[in-house]
């Protein structure tokens, strides 16, 4: 037994330490396997970078999906950018005849207008005419009368 006052100190050599690893890495594996782990730490390992690859592969394929659907919401937007520039010449073309409506619209007031007035100018004819002759009629009646009268 050892006294409480005392170091129980053990030096090793070099040689036994050599000695210690080499026992360690030849018996590792063996104690590895024998924790009850289901698959030894290298297979764990291989697994997860068959994972990682599996991933990336993946992630690369997600990517170009990606830029395809970019690349069809691009051409789309330029068909609707060209759509939209067709569809504003057509207004442009609408706005046109349009206008043109509204200047043969003017045309046909102008034309009323004139057509009125030539109305007017015929209804005051007419209603001269209309005197006249009611005038000559009782002209006519006065003087046939008189005649009467005197002879």
């Amino acid at each position: 037994m050892m006294n409480p006052g005392e170091k129980n100190t053990m030096t090793l050599k070099q040689k036994d330490l050599d000695i210690i690893g080499d026992y360690v890495q030849k018996k590792l594996p063996i104690w590895l396997d024998s924790l009850s782990y289901p698959r030894s730490i290298q297979a764990w390992d291989i697994e997860l970078r068959e994972r990682i690859v599996r991933i990336e592969e993946e992630l690369k394929n997600q990517r170009e999906l990606m830029k395809q659907g970019f690349e069809q919401v691009d051409r789309r937007i330029d068909q609707v950018e060209k759509h939209i520039d067709q569809v504003e010449k057509h207004i442009d073309q609408v706005e046109k005849r349009i206008d043109q409506v509204e200047k043969r619209i003017d045309q046909v007031d102008k034309r009323i207008d004139q057509v009125d007035r030539r109305f007017e100018q015929f209804e005051k004819r007419l209603t001269i005419i209309t005197v006249l002759i009611g005038t000559g009629f009782t002209m006519v009646t006065v003087l046939m009368s008189i005649f009467k009268f005197i002879s």
